[in-house]
Protein backbone atom coordinates (compact mmCIF):
# COMPACT_ATOMS: atom_id res chain seq x y z
CA UNK A 1 0.00 0.00 0.00
CA UNK A 2 1.48 3.34 -1.06
CA UNK A 3 1.28 6.61 0.87
CA UNK A 4 -0.89 9.65 0.22
CA UNK A 5 0.70 13.06 0.76
CA UNK A 6 -0.83 16.46 1.50
CA UNK A 7 0.81 19.90 1.42
CA UNK A 8 -0.09 23.52 0.73
CA UNK A 9 0.92 27.17 0.70
CA UNK A 10 4.24 27.35 -1.09
CA UNK A 11 3.34 30.75 -2.59
CA UNK A 12 5.91 30.23 -5.32
CA UNK A 13 6.91 33.41 -7.10
CA UNK A 14 6.11 35.66 -4.14
CA UNK A 15 7.93 38.99 -4.31
CA UNK A 16 8.04 38.92 -0.50
CA UNK A 17 10.14 35.73 -0.39
CA UNK A 18 13.86 36.32 -1.01
CA UNK A 19 14.81 32.65 -1.56
CA UNK A 20 12.33 31.82 -4.33
CA UNK A 21 14.57 29.55 -6.43
CA UNK A 22 15.84 27.62 -3.38
CA UNK A 23 12.27 27.26 -2.14
CA UNK A 24 11.09 25.77 -5.44
CA UNK A 25 14.04 23.39 -5.59
CA UNK A 26 13.32 22.15 -2.08
CA UNK A 27 9.72 21.40 -3.04
CA UNK A 28 10.88 19.60 -6.19
CA UNK A 29 13.41 17.58 -4.18
CA UNK A 30 10.65 16.55 -1.78
CA UNK A 31 8.39 15.39 -4.61
CA UNK A 32 11.30 13.48 -6.12
CA UNK A 33 11.98 11.78 -2.78
CA UNK A 34 8.43 10.42 -2.53
CA UNK A 35 7.63 9.61 -6.15
CA UNK A 36 8.11 5.84 -5.72
CA UNK A 37 6.20 5.73 -2.42
CA UNK A 38 3.19 7.88 -3.38
CA UNK A 39 -0.19 6.75 -4.61
CA UNK A 40 -1.41 10.36 -4.65
CA UNK A 41 -0.32 13.89 -3.78
CA UNK A 42 -2.87 16.52 -2.77
CA UNK A 43 -1.78 20.16 -3.16
CA UNK A 44 -4.27 22.07 -1.02
CA UNK A 45 -4.02 25.55 -2.48
CA UNK A 46 -1.82 28.64 -2.75
CA UNK A 47 1.03 26.72 -4.28
CA UNK A 48 1.60 29.88 -6.31
CA UNK A 49 1.49 33.39 -4.89
CA UNK A 50 -0.37 34.51 -7.99
CA UNK A 51 -1.43 32.48 -10.99
CA UNK A 52 -3.51 33.86 -13.82
CA UNK A 53 -3.83 31.59 -16.80
CA UNK A 54 -4.69 33.32 -20.06
CA UNK A 55 -6.17 31.49 -23.02
CA UNK A 56 -2.81 31.04 -24.76
CA UNK A 57 -0.37 32.31 -22.10
CA UNK A 58 0.66 30.88 -18.72
CA UNK A 59 2.88 32.55 -16.08
CA UNK A 60 6.63 32.51 -16.58
CA UNK A 61 8.70 30.16 -14.42
CA UNK A 62 7.91 27.16 -12.21
CA UNK A 63 9.35 24.80 -14.84
CA UNK A 64 11.11 22.63 -12.26
CA UNK A 65 7.93 22.09 -10.24
CA UNK A 66 5.61 21.56 -13.19
CA UNK A 67 8.13 19.22 -14.81
CA UNK A 68 8.41 17.13 -11.63
CA UNK A 69 4.61 16.98 -11.26
CA UNK A 70 4.36 15.84 -14.89
CA UNK A 71 6.91 13.12 -14.14
CA UNK A 72 4.80 11.92 -11.20
CA UNK A 73 1.58 11.82 -13.18
CA UNK A 74 3.35 10.02 -16.05
CA UNK A 75 4.37 7.39 -13.47
CA UNK A 76 0.73 6.93 -12.46
CA UNK A 77 0.81 9.02 -9.27
CA UNK A 78 -2.39 11.03 -8.84
CA UNK A 79 -1.72 14.73 -8.30
CA UNK A 80 -4.66 16.84 -7.14
CA UNK A 81 -4.47 20.63 -7.25
CA UNK A 82 -6.88 22.68 -5.13
CA UNK A 83 -7.25 26.33 -6.04
CA UNK A 84 -6.50 28.71 -3.17
CA UNK A 85 -7.24 32.38 -2.77
CA UNK A 86 -3.95 33.26 -4.51
CA UNK A 87 -4.00 30.83 -7.44
CA UNK A 88 -7.65 30.34 -8.32
CA UNK A 89 -7.42 31.65 -11.91
CA UNK A 90 -6.62 28.34 -13.57
CA UNK A 91 -8.26 26.86 -16.64
CA UNK A 92 -7.09 23.64 -18.28
CA UNK A 93 -3.29 23.94 -18.47
CA UNK A 94 -2.62 21.87 -15.36
CA UNK A 95 -4.90 19.09 -16.53
CA UNK A 96 -3.78 18.94 -20.17
CA UNK A 97 -0.05 19.60 -19.78
CA UNK A 98 0.73 18.23 -16.32
CA UNK A 99 -1.93 15.57 -15.78
CA UNK A 100 -3.22 17.09 -12.55
CA UNK A 101 -6.82 16.94 -11.35
CA UNK A 102 -8.02 20.43 -10.43
CA UNK A 103 -10.53 21.01 -7.62
CA UNK A 104 -12.19 24.41 -7.28
CA UNK A 105 -14.22 23.53 -4.19
CA UNK A 106 -13.80 21.44 -1.07
CA UNK A 107 -13.73 17.68 -1.56
CA UNK A 108 -15.04 14.79 0.51
CA UNK A 109 -13.14 11.65 -0.45
CA UNK A 110 -12.69 8.11 0.85
CA UNK A 111 -9.01 7.19 1.09
CA UNK A 112 -8.21 3.65 2.17
CA UNK A 113 -11.53 3.43 4.00
CA UNK A 114 -11.18 6.74 5.87
CA UNK A 115 -13.31 9.79 5.05
CA UNK A 116 -11.35 12.98 4.37
CA UNK A 117 -12.69 16.53 4.05
CA UNK A 118 -10.13 18.46 2.00
CA UNK A 119 -10.08 22.18 1.20
CA UNK A 120 -7.72 25.10 0.98
CA UNK A 121 -9.74 26.71 3.76
CA UNK A 122 -10.23 30.31 2.64
CA UNK A 123 -13.71 31.55 3.50
CA UNK A 124 -14.66 28.55 5.63
CA UNK A 125 -16.11 29.81 8.89
CA UNK A 126 -14.98 33.37 8.12
CA UNK A 127 -16.98 36.35 9.36
CA UNK A 128 -14.67 38.92 7.72
CA UNK A 129 -16.91 40.90 5.37
CA UNK A 130 -14.02 42.50 3.48
CA UNK A 131 -12.44 39.12 2.81
CA UNK A 132 -15.79 37.67 1.70
CA UNK A 133 -16.33 40.61 -0.66
CA UNK A 134 -12.87 40.21 -2.23
CA UNK A 135 -13.31 36.46 -2.51
CA UNK A 136 -16.67 36.89 -4.27
CA UNK A 137 -15.12 39.47 -6.63
CA UNK A 138 -12.19 37.20 -7.48
CA UNK A 139 -14.57 34.33 -8.27
CA UNK A 140 -16.97 36.51 -10.29
CA UNK A 141 -16.97 35.56 -13.99
CA UNK A 142 -17.34 39.16 -15.19
CA UNK A 143 -14.48 40.39 -13.00
CA UNK A 144 -12.31 37.54 -14.17
CA UNK A 145 -13.08 38.29 -17.81
CA UNK A 146 -12.24 41.97 -17.33
CA UNK A 147 -8.92 41.12 -15.67
CA UNK A 148 -8.10 38.67 -18.46
CA UNK A 149 -8.43 41.54 -20.95
CA UNK A 150 -5.28 43.10 -19.46
CA UNK A 151 -1.99 42.34 -21.17
CA UNK A 152 -0.20 39.55 -19.21
CA UNK A 153 2.75 41.87 -18.60
CA UNK A 154 0.53 44.18 -16.57
CA UNK A 155 -1.86 41.58 -15.20
CA UNK A 156 0.86 39.39 -13.69
CA UNK A 157 2.79 42.39 -12.32
CA UNK A 158 -0.36 43.73 -10.70
CA UNK A 159 -1.29 40.37 -9.15
CA UNK A 160 2.17 39.67 -7.73
CA UNK A 161 2.47 43.18 -6.30
CA UNK A 162 -1.03 42.93 -4.75
CA UNK A 163 -0.01 39.65 -3.10
CA UNK A 164 3.27 41.14 -1.86
CA UNK A 165 1.56 44.17 -0.30
CA UNK A 166 -1.05 41.94 1.33
CA UNK A 167 1.65 39.79 2.93
CA UNK A 168 3.79 42.70 4.09
CA UNK A 169 0.85 44.27 5.94
CA UNK A 170 1.33 41.54 8.57
CA UNK A 171 4.14 41.69 11.13
CA UNK A 172 7.23 40.13 9.51
CA UNK A 173 4.96 39.04 6.65
CA UNK A 174 3.69 36.09 8.72
CA UNK A 175 0.26 34.80 9.66
CA UNK A 176 -0.90 35.16 13.29
CA UNK A 177 0.00 32.31 15.62
CA UNK A 178 -2.61 29.73 16.65
CA UNK A 179 -5.48 31.60 18.30
CA UNK A 180 -7.21 28.77 20.16
CA UNK A 181 -10.11 26.46 19.34
CA UNK A 182 -12.79 29.09 19.86
CA UNK A 183 -11.15 31.68 17.57
CA UNK A 184 -9.59 29.63 14.81
CA UNK A 185 -12.15 29.83 12.00
CA UNK A 186 -11.18 26.49 10.45
CA UNK A 187 -11.51 24.73 13.80
CA UNK A 188 -14.90 26.32 14.41
CA UNK A 189 -16.01 25.34 10.90
CA UNK A 190 -14.88 21.73 11.32
CA UNK A 191 -16.62 21.37 14.68
CA UNK A 192 -19.86 22.72 13.25
CA UNK A 193 -19.59 20.53 10.16
CA UNK A 194 -18.95 17.48 12.31
CA UNK A 195 -22.34 17.94 14.00
CA UNK A 196 -24.13 17.03 10.76
CA UNK A 197 -21.38 14.82 9.26
CA UNK A 198 -20.06 12.77 12.21
CA UNK A 199 -18.46 10.20 9.89
CA UNK A 200 -15.64 12.51 8.75
CA UNK A 201 -12.34 11.08 10.02
CA UNK A 202 -9.96 13.82 8.89
CA UNK A 203 -10.27 17.51 8.04
CA UNK A 204 -7.21 18.78 6.17
CA UNK A 205 -6.75 22.47 5.38
CA UNK A 206 -4.10 24.90 4.23
CA UNK A 207 -4.44 28.70 4.17
CA UNK A 208 -3.47 29.52 7.77
CA UNK A 209 0.29 28.80 7.53
CA UNK A 210 0.31 27.10 10.93
CA UNK A 211 0.94 23.40 11.54
CA UNK A 212 -1.85 22.09 13.76
CA UNK A 213 -2.93 18.56 14.62
CA UNK A 214 -6.08 18.58 16.75
CA UNK A 215 -8.45 15.85 17.88
CA UNK A 216 -12.04 16.98 17.40
CA UNK A 217 -13.72 13.76 18.49
CA UNK A 218 -12.76 10.19 19.21
CA UNK A 219 -12.58 9.33 15.49
CA UNK A 220 -12.05 12.76 13.96
CA UNK A 221 -8.93 14.92 13.59
CA UNK A 222 -8.21 18.31 12.08
CA UNK A 223 -4.84 19.05 10.47
CA UNK A 224 -3.68 22.43 9.19
CA UNK A 225 -0.72 21.81 6.95
CA UNK A 226 1.62 24.71 7.70
CA UNK A 227 3.45 26.07 4.66
CA UNK A 228 6.40 25.65 2.28
CA UNK A 229 7.86 29.09 2.95
CA UNK A 230 9.55 28.54 6.31
CA UNK A 231 7.96 25.44 7.87
CA UNK A 232 8.19 22.87 5.05
CA UNK A 233 5.52 20.68 6.60
CA UNK A 234 3.30 18.05 5.05
CA UNK A 235 0.94 15.27 6.06
CA UNK A 236 1.27 11.65 5.01
CA UNK A 237 -1.36 8.92 5.27
CA UNK A 238 -0.18 5.31 5.08
CA UNK A 239 -3.65 3.77 5.01
CA UNK A 240 -3.90 3.46 8.79
CA UNK A 241 -2.23 6.48 10.36
CA UNK A 242 -1.89 10.16 9.45
CA UNK A 243 1.32 11.95 10.38
CA UNK A 244 2.22 15.65 10.22
CA UNK A 245 5.91 15.79 9.26
CA UNK A 246 8.73 18.27 8.59
CA UNK A 247 10.73 17.96 5.40
CA UNK A 248 14.49 18.09 5.98
CA UNK A 249 16.55 17.70 2.84
CA UNK A 250 18.82 14.69 2.83
CA UNK A 251 16.70 12.68 5.26
CA UNK A 252 14.70 9.64 4.24
CA UNK A 253 11.01 10.50 3.93
CA UNK A 254 8.10 8.31 5.14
Amino acid sequence: MKNIYFLSDAHLGSLAIPHRRTQERRLVNFLDSIKHKAAAVYLLGDMFDFWHEYRTVVPKGYTRLLGKISELTDMGVEVHFFTGNHDLWVHDYFQKECGMTVHRDSLMVDLYGQLFYLAHGDGLGSSDRKFKFLRAMFHNKICRALFASLHPRWGMAFGLEWARRSRMKRPDGKEPDYMGEDKEELVVFAKDYLKTHPDVNFFLFGHRHIDLDLMLARNSRLVILGDWISRYTYAVFDGEHLFLEDYIEGESQP
